[in-house]
């Protein structure tokens, strides 16, 4: 495949190619009339061509791979009926402008089909030749991905295009947890088109090509040299090379020379290498020595029983051009079977009635007095026939099931995964489109569910560059001579957390401390030099620094930096140091004892549900015990006054009334355990509020203040301007930027009356530390109202900050990042927020257990005391008393009397005492017992 730089404006003029050729190739002679048609509806002979380099890598493999495939199509009685396939070869000579030159003249010898080029470069050119004369152009090696697109639609690609060899790369790179490469490739249509979607594939998993490193094939050795010093010096480690199999090596070589293939290196190539390597029968081993650890992929043939009687064949072909016995690569069985498919398009294409014929294109015409001889080139009339056909064929071949999807490609693309190690490849995995990287051959996944989680990704063990199993970092410190570029907030406050040092190290602090100790934990030296950003005059613009970081002006920003959505966007932070959030810091008094201090403990609700259950209860209480407790019977004022002097002396347990009945005595048990608890906590809660220092303020949390037009005070450079105008749409005009702890003082202690604010709203790293300034004068009102962290910056993808999070992560877990927060940020304890009265208050939620409990047995116990009461009720009867009542006819009864009589026999039964009313039924259960005794002495004396 060795491919040549083509001038873009040779490539767009294909017209001014056609003149040039038939200047030199065509003598003068008639031409056919505009519109003559030859044809043969019977042919006995087909000719299909092949344009390739004979002389390379692949035109070694592939020259004896068609040859073969025509003898074996012409040999075999079951296809084309006896029509004879003729190949027609033509060789580009490694050159561009022969290759087109070629090209043309075999689109002169009438073929219906074209196998080639191997060369992207050429193929687009030629691709506009076979789109204007309707051949189908079928490339073994052309894998440029934009040869696919719709401007070329007789072009079709018969091997896996490189758009699936880059995603494979890049999912090979991700699965290592590489976020940058250095592409190293040939500036061709071939090279720079692959490279550009291995970028677009990187992308999708959030890492980049930092640098593209492009070269000539002609150029020396020298300036692929120079090409290596000038990536050696950047920050990755990781190569990917995509260049031709012919002239590739040079670049290993240059860089074994320049120790650029020893430990820390990783070098990944296309499947150029291995085609390379395939087409040696022996690979000398100074070759392989070169090649030590390197990642290579190769086009995926299956191990079918054709692949292997192919194989077997090989060496006993009789013209195998120049590579000899050895030249065997994929590409050969790509080429047999573009062969193979040419042969079964055109059966199926004749048996649908398909015409071979060609007719002279009218926009191919001499004009009077030109010496071009156009009309030599004819339109193939079945070619969009021929085209459709092709694209419909599915058969098994050497390289796999051959068949094009919607888009024009071959299905289930897919690859081997090598490692060059020792005296040879060995194979650590496979890549498919279908569930990307795998141990097991993609055709066993077919026939099972898609799965591209990274859980489901795995390859065997990677010998790397220096002989090492571990696998390397990917990066290095550019080797420039420039360290790092740190910048440091010169700040005017709050210097504990980083400020200006007259030491060779130029800045002390907190955030310093911290960041020294991370970067000593790393297994690599990180040189770093300190910038002070800021006059120290005031304290610089914090967005202003991140931002600087993103336009490559720093390398990294150290210091309280607050890890706030908008700067996630353009940099990248590590694991948070110290949590942090915005607070509320107001001036604050002793609250007034005030004279209805002991309803405070209890909410209005709480009050009224446990009044209301003190009510309910006696009355409950009432009901069993007044049938059997003459303490709760009388006159209806002294039993409703029973009711209330029983259910309020319950809280202090000092009813005097006895409850005899077992319901009652449940009841009222229950009852007291409840008010037992509601007592204690009342009494605690009341203790609590007449005892510790209550305290008060104007400013109750961020919503009082939101809803107030006072001015606020804020840090200056702090991201809280913008957070509070833009997020919780405070006017910026009651914003005041204040630089340091002093000036947050005076300007609470003037006030917003007198020019000063009415509170300040920070991140409470810094309120502790004003707060401890002032010996707790003023105070936190309302809730952190933001959650976030303090944390280092670094550009993005950088993957310092990936490593400084896990050391930041063993410093929190050693305790060091305590140590240093209590050398530099210690504190008095302030009660930090005010007392909030409501929060203080016993409410509902914190006992409607014990109500719901109290009023379940209530409910229960009414229930069998209404039953037990029915059950009583049938048994007795009014007639008992009738020589106490007036008998009252019942005919005379209205409708109404009969309700209001049985209502009030009701009350008056229930009203009762127990004892009345059993002494009723017991001598109702006598009288009716005699009656049954009488009547049955009466029976007896009868006569019969």
């Amino acid at each position: 495949m060795k491919e040549v730089l083509l001038i873009s404006g040779f490539m767009k003029r294909t017209s001014v190619l056609l003149s040039l050729w038939f200047f030199i190739w065509f003598p003068l002679e008639a031409f056919c009339s505009t519109g003559n048609t030859s044809s043969s509806s019977n042919p006995k002979v087909i000719n299909i061509g092949a344009l390739f380099t004979l002389n390379s890598v692949i035109g070694g493999a592939t020259k004896p791979a068609l040859l073969v495939a025509i003898d074996d199509v012409n040999s075999n009685p079951n296809i084309l009926n006896g029509i004879e396939l003729k190949l027609i070869l033509r060789d580009t000579n490694c050159s561009g402008f022969i290759g087109t030159m070629e090209a043309l003249q075999l689109m002169e010898s009438d073929i219906v089909v074209a196998i080639g080029p191997q060369s992207s470069g050429i193929a687009h050119v030629i691709s506009h030749v076979v789109n204007e004369l309707h051949v189908p152009l079928l490339s073994f090696g052309a894998t440029d991905p934009t040869l696919a697109s719709l401007q070329f639609p007789y072009f079709l690609c018969t091997t896996h295009s490189d758009y699936f060899q880059m995603y494979a790369i890049a999912d090979v790179l991700d699965y290592y947890g590489w976020r940058e490469v250095i592409a190293i490739f040939v500036d061709d249509d071939y090279g720079r088109n692959g490279i550009s979607v291995l970028g677009d594939a990187l992308a999708k998993k959030r890492a980049k090509i930092s640098y593209k490193a492009s070269f000539s094939p002609e150029d020396p050795e020298s300036k692929i040299n120079d090409l290596l010093v000038e990536v050696n010096l950047m920050e990755s480690r990781v190569f990917v090379v995509h260049v031709n199999p012919d002239t590739g090596l040079n670049i290993f070589s240059v860089a074994k020379r320049l120790n650029m293939m020893s430990g820390g290196y990783v070098w990944i190539a296309t499947d150029w290498l291995p085609s390379y390597l395939d087409s040696r029968e022996a690979v000398d081993p100074s070759t392989m020595n070169l090649l030590q650890g390197v990642v290579a992929l190769r086009r995926y043939t299956p191990d079918t029983n054709l692949k292997k009687r192919f194989i077997s064949r090989w060496k006993n072909l009789k013209d195998k051009g120049s590579m000899g016995p050895g030249g065997f690569n994929s590409y050969a069985l790509y080429a047999y079977d573009s062969v193979w498919l040419a042969a079964h398009a055109l059966e199926v294409f004749l048996s649908e009635g398909g015409n071979l014929s060609f007719s002279n294109d009218p926009k191919l015409r001499d004009t009077n007095g030109t010496a071009l001889h156009l009309s030599s080139l004819r339109v193939f009339n079945g070619g969009q026939q021929l085209l459709q056909t092709l694209l419909r064929m599915n058969f098994s071949g050497l390289s796999g099931q051959i068949q094009f999807n919607q888009q024009r490609d071959l299905i289930h693309p897919a690859f081997d995964v090598l490692n060059i190690g020792g005296t040879g490849t060995h194979r650590i995995g496979y890549w498919s489109n279908y569930s990307h990287l795998s141990v097991v051959p993609p055709e066993s996944l077919y026939t099972k569910p898609p799965n591209i989680s990274s859980g489901s990704q795995h390859l065997y063990g990677v010998k790397w560059p220096g002989e090492t199993s571990k696998v390397p970092r990917g990066w290095v410190f550019p080797n420039n001579g420039q360290p790092l570029r740190i910048a440091v907030p010169n700040r005017v406050g709050y210097k504990e957390f980083v400020s200006k040092d007259n030491s060779p190290q130029g800045v002390k602090g907190y955030c310093i401390d911290v960041f020294e100790a991370a970067i000593n934990l790393l297994p690599y030296a990180v040189p770093h030099t300190y910038m002070l950003f800021g006059d120290g005059k005031r304290n610089p613009n914090y967005d202003e620094i991140v931002s600087q970081v993103a336009q490559n002006k720093y390398d990294a920003v150290v210091g309280d930096i607050t890890i706030v959505t908008n700067r996630t966007k353009i940099v990248d932070f590590t694991q948070p140091y110290m949590e942090s959030g915005l607070v509320v810091v107001a001036p604050v008094k002793k609250a007034k004892s005030s004279s209805w201090a002991f309803l405070k403990p209890f909410t209005k609700e709480m009050w009224f549900v446990t009044a209301a259950f003190f009510l309910f209860v006696g009355a409950v209480v009432w009901i069993l015990e007044h049938r059997l407790n003459h303490e709760f019977r009388g006159p209806p004022r002294q039993q409703l006054i029973t009711i209330f002097w029983f259910s309020f002396s319950t809280m202090f347990f000092s009813h005097r009334e006895n409850t005899v009945s077992t319901l009652g005595r449940l009841v009222l048990i229950i009852w007291l355990f409840v008010v037992l608890i509601i007592n204690s906590s009342y009494t605690a809660s009341l203790t609590s509020i007449l005892t510790v220092q209550q305290l008060t303020s104007g400013i109750q949390g961020i919503d009082s203040l939101i809803s107030s037009s006072e001015p606020i005070g804020i840090q200056e450079g702090s991201f809280t301007l913008n957070y509070l105008v833009d997020e919780l749409n405070i006017a910026r005009s009651r914003i005041v930027k204040l630089k340091d702890p002093e000036a947050y003082l005076r300007a609470l202690n003037l006030g917003p009356k007198a020019g000063g604010v009415a509170a300040i709203v920070d991140e409470l790293p810094y309120i502790e530390l004003f707060l401890t300034s002032t010996n707790c004068l003023y105070r936190t009102v309302g809730q952190e109202f933001t959650k976030s962290g303090l944390g280092f910056a670094f550009q993005r993808d950088s993957p310092l900050a990936v490593d400084l999070s896990t050391a930041i992560l063993q410093l929190s877990e050693s305790g060091d990042l305590q140590k240093f927060h209590n050398k530099w940020l210690t504190h008095t304890e302030c009660s930090i927020q005010i007392n909030q009265e409501e929060e203080n208050k016993l409410s509902l939620n914190s006992f409607w257990g014990l109500f719901l409990i109290c009023g379940i047995a209530c409910v229960l116990a009414l229930t069998l005391f209404c039953y037990r009461v029915f059950t009583q009720y049938r048994r007795f009867s009014p007639e008992d008393d009738e020589a106490e009542v007036e008998e009252i006819e019942p005919s005379r009864l209205s409708r109404r009397s009969i309700l209001s009589t049985s209502f009030n026999n009701i009350m008056d039964f229930v009203d009762r005492k127990e004892t009345e009313i059993k002494e009723i039924l017991k001598r109702k259960n006598i009288k009716e017992s005699k009656q049954t005794s009488h009547n049955s002495n009466g029976q007896a004396s009868s006569p019969t």
